[in-house]
């Protein structure tokens, strides 16, 4: 049944994808310049020397990291860890330990702190857990002991996001608006992401009490983006405007790879499953940049530092299959335009997953190569820190 499903969806995909092709070539709305298309390989090398630090290492699939105030960083390991780097020292026993439903690509993933930590020291969690016996994701919040080397479990704000194997997102961040924005998979289920009313294949917007506000896009709906595959990685450009990186797909729809870099705005529409690579269709948002090969993208961030001040404003992205970190500057006067891209850390420290920048202005990322799908060598995964 299942089978047969997704052969329907990729038919009716297919014949929109070709009314959409017709009918931007009829208008003149599809232009190269407007969407980047890296038909071999990834891009060339940066020329912006760097340093890269290594901060921490010993973890163990290092899924988010949350920059907390006087110092200290809490960070989370996919099989179901929290740990506390304290003084540049990642401390050797847990602050809490989950229980998580097994899946792949499912665990303990995406961890924010609340814009009011430093008074009421809560943090947020991106869990894969057992619900009604089937695996569900949820956004609990906890809360740290003043010592900060132990916490409580609050309450789950968000539940009944759909699971799977794969395709569970994860990515959790507070907006400049003081909103949790939360990033999910479509769960191998691709239509979800069409249906505002499933929380599956989105970018939602919540209250920090899990609420969803008023001004959302979608009436009485969590959903601030539509038509997301999977995305790892967001930021923002500006209080209105959106970085997204999604995942192409690897086999839906009869289509591969095509991962993705998005501009995005309220109430947007990314297309999946409806529009691939530089496809256009009216009502949805074709990506400035995409891949012929899989790259697939994990976090993002926009640099924001000093210390590597050619980089200010571009986008951060880390690879995982390409194990590169990949700058992408946007054409100030055209904001959806790629201007430049470029790859640093080519193959050096392998898998790259979370990418943010800490409060002390460098730009810090994760590596992800005990995940099973890397080498996971005698130190285990690290913490980075990038500077000049």
């Amino acid at each position: 049944m299942r089978s047969r499903r997704l052969l329907l969806s990729a038919l009716v995909v297919l014949a929109a994808s070709a009314s959409a092709c017709r009918k931007s070539q009829a208008q003149g709305t599809a232009s190269p310049a407007d969407c980047v298309l890296v038909e071999d390989g990834w891009g060339q090398d940066g020329t912006v020397p760097i340093t890269v630090d290594v901060v921490a290492e010993g973890l163990e699939v290092p899924w988010g990291v949350a920059f907390l105030p006087g110092g200290d960083a809490l960070l989370t390991e996919r099989p179901g860890r929290v740990r506390l780097l304290r003084g540049g020292t990642l401390q050797p026993q847990p602050v809490a330990t989950l229980s998580i439903a097994s899946s792949a690509e499912g665990g303990l993933l995406g961890i924010a702190a609340h814009p009011d930590f430093a008074t009421n020291r809560q943090f947020y969690l991106y869990v894969t857990t057992e619900a009604d016996g089937k695996a569900q994701n949820r956004v609990e919040r906890w809360t740290l002991s003043p010592d900060g080397t132990a916490a409580t479990f609050e309450r789950v704000i968000f539940g009944g996001i759909p699971s799977a194997t794969y395709h569970d997102g994860g990515r959790l961040r507070f907006g400049p608006d003081g909103m949790l924005y939360v990033g999910t998979g479509d769960a191998r289920e691709p239509d979800f992401a069409q249906d505002p009313a499933n929380p599956a294949g989105k970018l939602l917007r919540l209250t920090p009490d899990g609420e969803v506000p008023q001004d959302n896009p979608f009436p009485n709906s969590p959903a601030f983006l539509l038509g997301v595959r999977n995305t790892q990685g967001f930021d923002w450009k500006d209080a209105s405007t959106l970085y997204l990186t999604d995942h192409g797909p690897s086999g839906e729809t009869m289509r591969r790879a095509h991962d993705e870099v998005n501009v995005a705005k309220a109430g947007d529409n990314l297309g999946w499953p409806g529009i691939y690579s530089c496809e256009t269709q009216e009502g949805r948002i074709t990506p400035s940049l995409t891949f012929d090969d899989a790259m697939p993208p994990g976090g993002a961030a926009v640099y924001t530092g000093t210390s590597i001040p050619e980089w200010k404003g571009s986008l951060l992205v880390g690879s995982l299959g390409a194990t590169h970190l990949h700058r992408v500057e946007f054409d100030a006067q055209a904001p959806r335009r790629v201007a430049r891209h470029e790859v640093y850390l080519r193959g050096t420290h392998g898998r790259l997953r979370d990418v943010l920048m800490g409060p002390d202005g460098h730009l810090y990322v994760t590596t992800s190569n005990c995940d099973g799908r890397g080498s996971c060598g005698a130190k285990k995964d690290l913490l980075l820190r990038i500077r000049r």
